[in-house]
């Protein structure tokens, strides 16, 4: 018997969208901008966790990793630079879409994201289009794998716990939600996940699933 599948838990780096400003973005910034590879990621890893969890703005992130001294470029170059790092993973939007139309799923987003990276990524990107909730950890001051942002959307969007597939690119969060009742797929790419997702008879054809 195949489960009763009502709603989705979606990640967004990684799984709908690239990594905005991951450990490679980072690279390629310093690289660009001529900064201190080593001292840029020491200071993103000293505010980091602040910074997603929403009580820490953009300006005052990059206030302590790159603008503590004088540069030669702005801040709105920087911060250019930061959003156009995030694109589309190829297909995953036009699936998730497609499946909430054909299944009538519930969608909600759980992710890591700081505030204006993640407003722009959801306006950029119309992620609102098919994602009924975000609970974004800049939201909810709380981030993954804290089994609190877990239960926050089990409360939110009020499925039990084996009516949730969660999607995540980080194994131990999925194995996190795992704990909690909800069935996993650990996204790796398009058609492991389009297989995965049939297992519980979540199929798309529109979506080439």
């Amino acid at each position: 018997m195949k489960p009763n599948i009502t709603t989705l838990f979606l990640d967004v780096g990684g799984v709908l969208l690239t990594n905005g400003w991951d450990h490679l973005a980072r690279q390629q910034a310093a690289t660009k901008f001529g900064l201190d590879s080593a001292e840029l990621e020491a200071r993103h890893q000293l505010n980091f966790a602040t910074y997603e969890e929403g009580r820490l703005t953009l300006d005052a992130y990059l206030t302590r990793t790159v603008f503590y001294e004088d540069r030669a470029f702005t801040r709105d170059q920087f911060r250019e630079f930061m959003f156009a790092q995030s694109q589309p993973i190829p297909g995953m939007i036009a699936l998730f879409t497609e499946l909430k139309r054909e299944h009538g799923l519930k969608i909600a987003v759980v992710s890591n994201e700081a505030r204006e990276l993640n407003a722009y990524r959801i306006g950029q990107f119309k992620l609102g289009d098919f994602v009924d909730v975000f609970i974004s950890s800049c939201f909810v001051r709380m981030r993954k794998p804290d089994t609190n942002i877990f239960q926050l959307a089990l409360d939110i969007t009020q499925p039990r716990p084996d009516q949730v597939v969660f999607i995540d690119n980080t194994l131990m969060f999925v194995q996190v939600a795992e704990s909690m009742g909800m069935h996993g797929i650990h996204h790796t790419d398009y058609k492991t996940t389009c297989a995965a997702l049939a297992e519980y008879g979540l199929q798309s054809a529109a979506a080439g699933s």
